[in-house]
């Protein structure tokens, strides 16, 4: 059942991050269709926004997937009980880290809110929207790489993992 949810996660935040990934490409094709219209559309700041909120949100699921770069050099080197230490140690360290850099991203967030902070361009978009898709993408790849950590924990093969060879070919 938590299987189920946890994936589903993973794959609520891919979609979420392809939605404002194509959201880009509509604000550009916008601007271009207004400019050639007489008007000024300015996709800039809408584009940039969306492209934090497709790269943070995008971080979980490809973590899941084994999408992100990993030097393996040492690890794939190792076998039995010091492969499974160093493993859950990178997990576990680079969760704790990531949760950190997620709790000063909530806070960060909630202060843009508290002061009613908004962007300088033409739309004036208050920060804390574009903020909360950078802290919920840093929370669900906290929650990946706890995720790992367990099954590495519990001697299965990690999630990311599954994909390394498909790196190799």
């Amino acid at each position: 059942m938590l299987r189920k949810i946890l994936d589903g996660l993973y794959t609520a935040s891919g979609v979420l991050a392809a939605a404002f990934l194509a959201g880009i490409g509509i604000s550009i094709i916008t601007q271009i269709v207004g400019r050639s219209l007489g008007y000024t559309v300015d996709s800039t700041e809408l584009s940039g926004l969306f492209m934090a909120a497709s790269t943070f949100l995008g971080l979980g699921y490809t973590f899941k997937d084994g999408g992100h770069v990993r030097v393996g050099l040492i690890i794939s080197r190792l076998t039995g009980g010091t492969r499974k230490a160093l493993e859950l140690w990178c997990c576990v360290g680079t969760a704790l880290l990531m949760a950190f850099i997620a709790w000063q991203a909530v806070l960060f967030t909630w202060q843009s809110y508290e002061f009613d902070d908004v962007s300088p361009g033409l739309l004036a978009i208050p920060f804390w929207i574009p903020q909360s898709a950078l802290a919920l993408g840093l929370i669900i790849l906290t929650i990946a790489l706890v995720d790992a950590a367990l099954a590495v924990a519990r001697g299965e093969e990690p999630s990311y993992d599954k994909n390394s060879d498909a790196a190799l070919e």
